[in-house]
C-alpha cells in the first residue's frame, strides 16, 4: 500500500506525471491513485494549473480513486489522511516549480481527451451505475442502476429532460400488482451513525428515508427496453446528496407502498454513484 512512506519522500514530478501517464483505473494501487489526484487537485486549487473541463475530469478521477481504494479495505480515516498529507505536500510546492509545470502538461495531455467521454460505467456491486453524457431529444438516463423487486425491474439513478434539467428517478414496472400510493430511498443516517454496516441497512434508529415528492407513467425513454409501461417516481435533490455520503459498499433500498399495507423493495449498492454523479455533471456532449 502506497499510503504514506513512499510519497512522502517522492518528488513532485514522480508522484504525479509517472501515475498520470495513464489515467483512471490503469492503477494497481488505488491508495496510492487518491493520494495523487488529490495532490493534483490541491496544487490546482493554490496554482490554477487546469482548464475547467479538466478540472471536473480529475474531481471524477478522484472520486473513482477513493471508492477502490474503500473497496480494496482502506479504512476511512487512512483516506482522510492520505488527503491531508496531499494537501500539505501542494502546499509546500511552489507554483513555480518546473516539476510543477511538467506536472501540469502531463495531466493536461492525460484527461483532456478523457473528459471528452461521453458514457463511462461506473462500479455498483451486483449492478453497476451507468453513466451518459450524450445530448437527447427525448428523456433519458445520465446516471442509472439496474435493480428488481420480485420480478418487476427498477431502474435508479438521475434521469435528464431534453433541455437538460435532471432529476432523482426510480422507474418501476410492476408486474401484477396495483399502483403503488409512496416511494421512499431509505439509507443510512451518517449522521446517527458514522461508519456502515457491512453490507446491510444499519437499525431502524439509524436509517433516514427520502420521499417521492410526486409520481407520473414513465417517459418509455426511461424504461427498460422490454417494458412498455411503468411508473416515474421523483425525489428530492438531497437524496443524492445523501447517496454520495455512503461507503461505496453498503446498500440502500428503494421502498412502494401500497394500500394493503405491504411494501415491494429493490435493493441497489451506493458504488460509486459520487464519481457516476461528478462525470455527467461535466455537461452534455
Amino acid at each position: 500500500m502506497r499510503i504514506g512512506h513512499f510519497h512522502r519522500h517522492a518528488t513532485v514530478a514522480l508522484i504525479v506525471a509517472t501515475a498520470l501517464s495513464t489515467p483512471l483505473t490503469a492503477w494497481a494501487n488505488a491508495a496510492g491513485a487518491y493520494y495523487d489526484r488529490s495532490f493534483v487537485l490541491a496544487a490546482h486549487r493554490k496554482c490554477s494549473l487546469f482548464a475547467p473541463g479538466v478540472v471536473s475530469a480529475l474531481t471524477t478521477s478522484a472520486l473513482q480513486a477513493r471508492g477502490a481504494a474503500v473497496r480494496a479495505g482502506v479504512a476511512e480515516d487512512a483516506l482522510t489522511a492520505t488527503a491531508a498529507r496531499a494537501r500539505a505536500r501542494a502546499s509546500s510546492t511552489d507554483c513555480n516549480d518546473p516539476q510543477l509545470r511538467l506536472v501540469r502538461t502531463r495531466v493536461t495531455s492525460a484527461f483532456e481527451g478523457w473528459a471528452t467521454l461521453a458514457k463511462m460505467t461506473f462500479p455498483g456491486g451486483r449492478s453497476d451505475w451507468l453513466a451518459d453524457r450524450s445530448t437527447f431529444s427525448s428523456p433519458t438516463w445520465r446516471l442509472m442502476q439496474a435493480s428488481v423487486t420480485g420480478a418487476s425491474p427498477v431502474s435508479f439513478g438521475m434521469a435528464a429532460s431534453p433541455d437538460g434539467t435532471e432529476q432523482v428517478q426510480a422507474v418501476v414496472s410492476f408486474v401484477g400488482k396495483p399502483r403503488p400510493y409512496a416511494a421512499r430511498i431509505v439509507l443510512r443516517d451518517s449522521g446517527r451513525l458514522a461508519r456502515p454496516l457491512p453490507a446491510a441497512l444499519p437499525p431502524e434508529t439509524s436509517r433516514q428515508a427520502f420521499w417521492a415528492l410526486a409520481n407520473a407513467d414513465a417517459q418509455p425513454t426511461l424504461l427498460p427496453t422490454d417494458r412498455k409501461q411503468g411508473q416515474a417516481w421523483a425525489f428530492p435533490d438531497a437524496s443524492a446528496d445523501a447517496l454520495a455520503r455512503l461507503d461505496p459498499r453498503e446498500p440502500f433500498v428503494i421502498e412502494f407502498l401500497f394500500r394493503d399495507d405491504s411494501v415491494a423493495r429493490a435493493t441497489f449498492q451506493a458504488g460509486d454513484f459520487a464519481a457516476g454523479r461528478a462525470f455527467v455533471a461535466m455537461g452534455r456532449l
